[in-house]
């Protein structure tokens, strides 16, 4: 098959830039949910324990990712189906929906029952929408980069999402300077939905805007002209399709598993660590997480230009070395330290090295599936792997802290960090097949 001819280098920016926009806020309306989940766990749930309350959150949280396999696929057959563009267009339209329903939603105090269901219902919308966003973004924007800087323009792919959770952060260190602690907790923590389903429709359009990836138009004209010759042509983004993949599926699982799991405990996590365990106050926890995200961000290009270099899987290998031996005393250090200062430094150092993964994760997934099925190859495994371990971080530090036993979750990131670094150790470079990119 003959490599597909890209866009226009200044229409190829635009796309990708109008896709990360979007991915943006896909992702802050995500987020805004943990950051504010201090301020709103009492509005929705009966008076108590203040870690039960959060527990109660972690677990809705955790529900929200249980729907992201659906979504993965919903979303991921749709777009290997329609084409990038029309998922992307889906999914931002579906997180809005849930940002405005979190948003209206009265308190346990109004309405009971109904006032926690109606947020789990939110967050399912949401679960759906981000489960779809992930796997097609990858897939956007690894086909609309050209194949010498592919690490770095997927490296948007975490650097959006992380900026989704650092926009978070904005917002919220915006409105405890400007509220007080009880408008905040009374009525505030609802202002970051609206503006999230604002964001959301700005995004809508930015995304009506932009161009579908030349590998998808040529292999719907592949499809068409199969049909035409043979009477018949395989329909993309079937399960049955996908299946004909498994090692690179289990692959997908193996690299995600100590990655997504690691990266919500020193991000999502993290600021309820230093509150709960640690001892900050939850403005300094905020101001830390801040701070430590900023930098964080930077990480991703340079580590994503970097595997354009020397190859995806070293920078992986990183990863998989550094989270294995580092995560234990890392964390134990956090929750002993009272200074800002050395938090923020500690988390900083966790994150660089997660960022050996995010940074070059979309590529490496891409890279490693066809296009009749790579929005669903990337999407699904990694959603479902994300549901079981990602979405759960939180709820599990909570439980064992809950039970005494906090140093558990310590023990249980590392060791799935290790089963990572297995896969990383025995899979191969996928750099070196920049030729799957063309088919």
């Amino acid at each position: 098959m003959t490599t597909p001819v890209l866009p226009a280098p200044v229409s190829r920016l635009r796309s990708i830039v109008s896709g990360s926009i979007g991915n943006l806020v896909e992702w802050y309306d995500w987020y805004a949910y943990s950051a504010f989940a201090l301020y709103f766990a009492p509005v929705f749930f009966p008076k108590g324990n203040f870690t039960a309350q959060l527990l109660n959150t972690a677990a809705i949280f955790a529900v929200g990712f249980l729907m992201r396999p659906f979504g993965a696929w919903l979303l991921g057959a749709y777009a290997d189906r329609h084409g990038r563009r029309a998922a992307l267009l889906l999914s931002v339209r579906l997180m809005a929906g849930g940002s405005v329903l979190i948003a209206a939603t009265p308190g346990y105090a109004r309405i009971g029952v109904l006032a926690p269901a109606l947020l789990l219902l939110a967050r399912l919308v949401q679960g759906i929408s981000v489960g779809g966003e992930y796997g097609t973004s990858a897939t956007y924007l690894s086909e609309m980069a050209g194949v010498r800087h592919r690490g770095f323009w997927s490296s948007f792919q975490y650097l959006t999402l992380m900026g989704g959770q650092l926009l978070a952060l904005v917002v919220q260190l915006g409105l405890q300077q400007v509220l007080t602690p009880a408008q905040l907790d009374g009525w505030g923590w609802r202002v970051p939905f609206v503006i999230g389903a604002l964001a959301a429709w700005g995004a809508l359009y930015l995304r009506t805007h932009m161009g579908e990836t030349a590998a998808f138009k040529q292999h719907k004209q592949s499809v068409a002209t199969a049909a035409i010759d043979k009477g018949h042509a395989p329909v993309p983004g079937q399960m049955r399709v996908l299946m004909q993949h498994p090692r690179a599926v289990f692959t997908v699982v193996g690299l995600t598993l100590g990655g997504t799991l690691a990266f919500y405990t020193f991000t999502t996590y993290a600021q309820k660590f230093l509150v709960n365990t640690a001892g900050f106050t939850k403005e300094q926890a905020t101001l830390i997480s801040f701070g430590v995200m900023a930098v964080a961000l930077l990480f991703q290009p340079l580590l994503g230009a970097l595997s354009d270099k020397v190859g995806r899987r070293p920078v992986l290998l990183m990863f998989g070395i550094g989270a294995t031996l580092g995560t234990v005393p890392l964390l134990r250090m956090l929750a002993q330290t009272h200074n800002p200062w050395v938090a923020a430094g500690l988390l900083i150092a966790a994150l660089f090295v997660v960022s050996g993964y995010t940074s070059i994760s979309a590529v490496v997934k891409a890279e490693l599936f066809p296009t009749e099925i790579r929005a669903l190859g990337v999407g699904l495994p990694f959603a479902l792997t994300v549901a079981i371990f990602g979405g759960t971080a939180e709820y599990v530090a909570l439980f064992a802290k809950d039970q005494g036993l906090e140093e558990w979750f310590y023990w249980y990131v590392t060791g799935c960090a290790l089963l990572s670094l297995l896969v990383y150790w025995r899979m191969g470079e996928t750099r070196a097949e920049q030729g799957h990119m063309a088919e």
